[in-house]
């Protein structure tokens, strides 16, 4: 499949990635032009380990680049014909010489995951981590979703500060001012099974949060070992080559395990809710109806927090959450009436799961993330401070693991106000034992009822030509 074809079938999968409240903080840059592709295949060749020479990204020198004034997709990419490689100038395919008589490779292809920091929370430090989880996420569903179709991601590059040499790095002007470059991707055809795009996209259309009730049942434990296997099983971290899980999975099933969880959510459970900073940004995306939230194309609806609610509980519910209205309900203990409610349903849930760093990065008692082994390494993933690439490649995990859980028919809803608070998490790492820095906590279970699942924005929002 053409490339242009199979990046806007693979981002409206991936459009269906996780993301705190909905929000949706991702942005994808596709490079089309020579200069922007010589830009990044050179930025990746500089980070890749021994030094990989820079492959030519055109046949036609940096100075006949193709303009495309329109940068969202939707129609010729930059002036070829749709999907077809570039050609030399003496009007051979890209990677053939004149009179070579060998069948042409297909040219590489290059995407820049960033974050929007038109769309980030920001309400809370802890926002910072949740928001590159959600990117590394996308970026992975992304990257399974064009495996899907014959374009495999065989080179990954960080590109942390400095890697660019100044902004905007890719694309000039076309480049979205709110956009900040994450990771680097290089994509190149390869083989794909049949039926593996379809089982994906009904993978990913079936997974999202469930906060409902979870039947009782026990889940059986080699269940349980396949989803912490799954977080290795990764597309962004096969194309980097990088060594080992980038986290650590803990199963909490046991009682006494569970019942500490549900005492920590009913004693810290309030915060996010008498945080006024942090309520109005997520009161912010509460949408009205579901009409709203189709309008709007993100956030959630009351039905999808708290389930089929009848026309007068939803209408008293919209008041009672309402920012103002909650400043005063706190002083007759609302905010632990809802810590309370949640943790009952951690309690009787039959098991959690935690994702944590494993300090493997060598950190030092200062609590400094240790170094990358190199440029574009994105190692480094445990200490008390981890890297933006580290984050990135555990949102990755993240991904693989609840697409994983959903395959085996078990939902998960997070517990995110246990870790957005830093004294908070400390309390909740010590008591529950965990094996480093936690990043993401959640009930896991079989679903009693279905929850409806969020609207989400189209596709072209988060995608560019550059």
């Amino acid at each position: 499949m053409a490339f242009h074809d199979a990046l806007q079938v693979a981002a409206a999968i991936a459009a269906r990635a996780p993301s705190s409240h909905n929000c949706q903080p991702w942005g994808v840059g596709w490079a089309t032009d020579a200069v922007t592709r010589r830009t990044a295949a050179a930025l990746l060749a500089a980070g890749e380990p021994g030094g990989r020479a820079a492959e030519s990204p055109d046949g036609r020198s940096a100075g006949t680049a193709a303009g495309a004034p329109d940068v969202r997709l939707g129609g010729t990419p930059d002036g070829t014909p749709d999907g077809t490689p570039d050609r030399a100038p003496d009007g051979t395919p890209d990677g053939a010489s004149a009179g070579s008589g060998r069948v042409p490779s297909r040219r590489s292809e290059y995407l820049v995951l960033a974050l929007d920091r038109a769309r980030e929370l920001t309400a809370l430090p802890a926002h910072a981590t949740e928001m590159l989880l959600s990117c590394g996420s996308h970026g992975e569903i992304l990257a399974r979703a064009l495996a899907a179709q014959g374009w495999r991601a065989d080179g990954v590059r960080l590109l942390g500060p400095g890697a660019t040499g100044g902004a905007p790095p890719f694309g000039g002007d076309r480049w979205p001012r709110a956009w900040e470059p994450l990771c680097l991707l290089r994509l190149s055809s390869a083989p794909a099974s049949p039926g593996d795009l379809a089982a994906l996209r009904e993978t990913v259309g079936a997974r999202h949060t469930n906060r409902g009730p979870y039947r009782p049942e026990a889940i059986d434990p080699g269940v349980l070992a396949r989803l912490a296997s799954s977080t290795t099983e990764s597309a962004l971290l096969r194309a980097q080559q990088a060594p080992g899980a980038p986290v650590a999975v803990r199963h909490l099933v046991g009682a006494p395990e569970r019942a500490a969880l549900a005492e920590l959510v009913a004693r810290h459970g309030g915060r996010d809710f008498a945080h006024r900073a942090a309520w109005r940004e997520t009161h912010a995306y509460i949408r009205r109806d579901e009409a709203e939230a189709a309008r709007a194309g993100d956030g959630f609806t009351l039905g999808q927090l708290f389930g089929e609610l009848s026309p007068p509980r939803r209408l008293g519910m919209r008041a009672a959450l309402a920012p103002a209205t909650m400043r005063l309900l706190r002083h007759a203990g609302y905010d632990r009436f809802l810590a309370r409610q949640l943790a009952a349903a951690v309690r009787r849930s039959p098991a959690a799961v935690a994702l944590c760093f494993d300090g493997s990065d060598g950190s030092d008692a200062s609590g400094r993330p240790g170094n990358p082994a190199g440029p574009g390494d994105f190692g480094g993933f445990g200490g008390r401070t981890p890297d933006a690439g580290s984050v990135l490649r555990a949102g990755a995990a993240l991904a693989g693991y609840w697409l994983a859980a959903t395959r085996a028919g078990l939902v998960l809803h997070p517990v995110s106000v246990l870790l957005q608070h830093e004294d908070v998490r400390d309390a909740c790492e010590r008591r529950l034992a965990l094996p480093g820095r936690a990043l993401f906590l959640s009930r896991l279970g079989y679903a009693v009822t279905a929850f409806p699942s969020s609207h989400r924005r189209s596709p072209s929002h988060a995608l560019r030509r550059v």
